[in-house]
Parts: structure tokens; C-alpha cells; sequence
């Protein structure tokens, strides 16, 4: 292709990924004259006055230049600045990166490669955020402690409030996926003080369909009885917590599960009755790994590792959530284990989710015997949540 074409194809990429919200970023470089002092542009999305645009900054020798720019004219400036200033631009999203290289004699080059952060960042621009969960007339978010009473987020309770937005991205993302947003009915699986399943309800009922129940459940009476209360008050009439463990709970008909944090076996649990459910997705943040760590020991070159406290501990998560995962696809379910969120809210931040893509009548052999031979790898007897599925 002529570089005007290549142009023309990298600011159409442009527009897609700023109107399906996975624009992280543009970087122009590699200016075609000298003689100008303008060096580099930098464009990313920011929130004015409670619209999405781009924001532009165009770098010059002694000074920054800021223009705020819909998305028409974001795409006309865009292709002027690459055809008059710039031989170079590199797209950032978090499906793919783009690099454009263009020379002075019309010749270029549109490179797509994997994307190097599939985190979107949270838009700023003046301190206004655009967020999947609103703070603004929050009745939960206030109950909780997140909210003033003003309904601004309280200064101590900032990371918490980017990890509930943070969470309703990802269970959006995963949903997207599926065929189950609409009738949706979700159990959160030890739901705490309910934050992220009050969130996650919230987000459901605005933008997927008011067809949606969730029902939170936890053992402490005192937490059920308090969100239930917060859930009244905020008018959720989807939304209920209920009493009860992960694994004895009396649960309603459910179509995704979602288990956070849950510790140690206690996320097996949480899978078993995913799977003995058939429910279409699963998801699942796993907390401490002690029934793998006990029994790991590899007679092999892999008792370096093990002999190590430290990494003994890390290869136990990394083999217990990988077993987990290839349990999950035996029966049917392709899965995908990513990083949840690393604050100080969550120090277990890896997230396993699960989809349903075949019904199995049996486990399927092959993957069984895959998760056979990584045992014996390691000298492992057999996972709990294998002992839970009867395999």
C-alpha cells in the first residue's frame, strides 16, 4: 500500500478502537522536516465536561501545546498531522498494537503486533473520571464507606473504588463473550461486605438488562443482613445476599458464578458447583493453595524449585490454578487465567475464568491425561477439586 493508504487504514483502526473503548493510546514521531520544532504528538482519550474526546499534546522544544478534539476531528487532525509532520505513529490498544513507518519517498509499512497492556486506564482529565460505577447519588457505595456522605469517593478509599471499576471491566469483557447478558442470574460466591457484587449488580441492571438477579452469599449473618438492608435502600430489587458456605449454600438457578478470594479448597468448591451446575461462565479469584503445597514432592531436576521456601509457596499457586484451569477445560469449558488487580485490597490477584463451549457427558480423556502427567511431575496424588468431581 502507498503511505497515504496506510494512513488512511491506521486513523480508521484510529476511530475503531476509540468508539469500542480500547484506545490506550497514539504516539507521532520521526518528523519529516527539521526544520519545525514541533517533535512529537501524543494523543490519548480524556473525559471534558462529561465527553469522551482525545486529547493531543504536541510536543515542541520548549513548549507543550494541549488541543481537546472530538472524534472527527480527532481522525482529520490525525491524518494531516501524518501526512504533513510525521513519517512514524504507533496505536496502542488493548487488542493490538499498530506501527505505521512511512520514508520520504512515499513508500510504508502498517505493522500489527500483540497488544502490550490490555489494561484501559481510567480517563482523566480536571479530576472528572469516566468509570463504569458512578459515584454520584451512590446510595450503596455510601452505605458501604466508599462515599462521603456528600457522595465524593473518600481519600482512603480511592484504590478500593478503582478495583470495584477495575472488576465490572473485566466481568464486562468476559460477558462480552457470551450469550448471557440478558437474564442473567449470578451467585457471588462469599460476597463479604459486597462491595464488588453490589457493583457488578449496578452495572448489570444500567447497561445489559433489567432482567438480572444476583444473589450474593456469605457466612456471616451480620454482613447478609447488613447488604440486604443497603440493597433495599438502594432500590436493587435483583439483588439479595443470602447465608451460607460456599459449599453447602441453597442456591437459586444460576447461569454464572463468581467466586473472590475464596481460600484455599474452598475455590474448588466453588468450581464443583459451577460445573455440576453447567453454568455458562465461571469466575474465580483463588486465595492460599496449602492442599497443592503439602504434596508436592518432585523426585526429579523440579526439586530445585521446591526446596526453596519462597518459591516452593509460588510454584504451589502456579501449579494449583493451572490444574484448576485444565480441570474446568475436561469438561467443556475454555479458559483464560489473567491478572485481576494488584492493590492492597486484593494481594491474590490472579482470576480464572471459565466458558462454557461444550456440554461433555464425561470429562474429555485427553486433557485428564494431561493433568495426570504435570502431576506426577511434582509427586501430586490427586487435586481436591478432582476428588470433588469424582475423576
Amino acid at each position: 500500500m502507498s503511505g497515504t493508504d496506510n494512513i488512511a487504514l491506521l486513523t480508521q483502526y484510529l476511530y475503531k478502537s476509540f468508539e469500542i473503548n480500547t484506545l490506550i493510546k497514539a504516539v507521532l514521531s520521526k518528523k519529516r522536516s527539521q526544520a519545525t520544532d514541533l517533535n512529537n504528538v501524543f494523543i490519548r482519550p480524556v473525559v471534558v465536561k462529561g465527553e469522551v474526546m482525545l486529547s493531543f499534546v504536541y510536543r515542541h522544544a520548549t513548549k507543550d501545546l494541549t488541543r481537546n478534539l472530538s472524534l472527527d476531528q480527532a481522525g482529520s487532525e490525525f491524518d494531516r498531522l501524518l501526512k504533513e509532520h510525521f513519517f512514524n505513529a504507533d496505536l496502542f490498544t488493548s487488542e493490538a498494537d499498530f506501527s505505521l513507518l512511512c520514508n520520504k519517498r512515499g513508500n510504508s509499512k502498517l505493522l500489527k503486533k500483540a497488544a502490550t497492556s490490555t489494561e484501559i486506564p481510567l480517563f482523566t482529565h480536571d479530576k472528572i473520571k469516566l468509570r463504569f460505577i458512578q459515584p454520584e447519588n451512590n446510595i450503596y457505595l455510601r452505605e458501604l464507606g466508599i462515599l462521603t456522605a456528600g457522595f465524593k469517593v473518600k481519600n482512603d478509599m480511592q484504590d478500593k473504588f478503582r478495583q470495584i471499576n477495575k472488576y465490572v471491566e473485566i466481568i464486562d469483557g468476559i460477558l462480552k463473550n457470551t450469550a448471557e447478558s440478558n437474564g442473567l442470574s449470578v451467585v457471588d460466591m462469599g460476597s463479604g461486605k459486597g462491595y464488588l457484587t453490589f457493583a457488578l449488580y449496578d452495572y448489570l441492571k444500567n447497561n445489559k438488562s433489567e432482567n438480572i438477579r444476583v444473589t450474593g452469599v456469605e457466612v456471616r449473618p451480620d454482613l447478609v443482613e447488613k447488604c440486604n438492608k443497603i440493597a433495599g435502600e438502594a432500590g436493587f430489587k435483583g439483588l439479595k445476599f443470602t447465608e451460607g458456605t460456599i459449599e453447602n449454600a441453597i442456591l437459586p438457578e444460576f447461569n454464572m458464578l463468581i467466586a473472590l478470594h475464596a481460600c484455599d479448597t474452598a475455590t474448588d468448591e466453588a468450581i464443583y458447583r459451577g460445573i455440576k451446575a453447567k453454568a455458562p461462565v465461571i469466575v474465580c479469584a483463588p486465595c492460599c493453595h496449602k492442599q497443592i503445597r503439602k504434596q508436592m514432592k518432585p523426585d526429579n531436576i523440579l526439586k530445585e524449585i521446591t526446596r526453596h521456601g519462597i518459591l516452593q509457596e509460588r510454584q504451589a499457586e502456579m501449579l494449583t490454578d493451572t490444574l484448576r484451569a485444565l480441570i474446568m477445560e475436561a469438561f467443556g469449558y475454555k479458559t483464560r487465567v489473567f491478572e485481576f488487580i494488584a492493590t492492597e485490597h486484593t494481594p491474590k490477584n490472579v482470576l480464572i475464568a471459565g466458558i462454557s463451549k461444550i456440554t461433555l457427558t464425561k470429562p474429555n480423556q485427553e486433557v485428564l491425561e494431561r493433568i495426570y502427567q504435570l502431576k506426577a511431575h511434582f509427586g501430586i496424588e490427586q487435586h481436591y477439586l478432582e476428588k470433588l468431581l469424582n475423576i
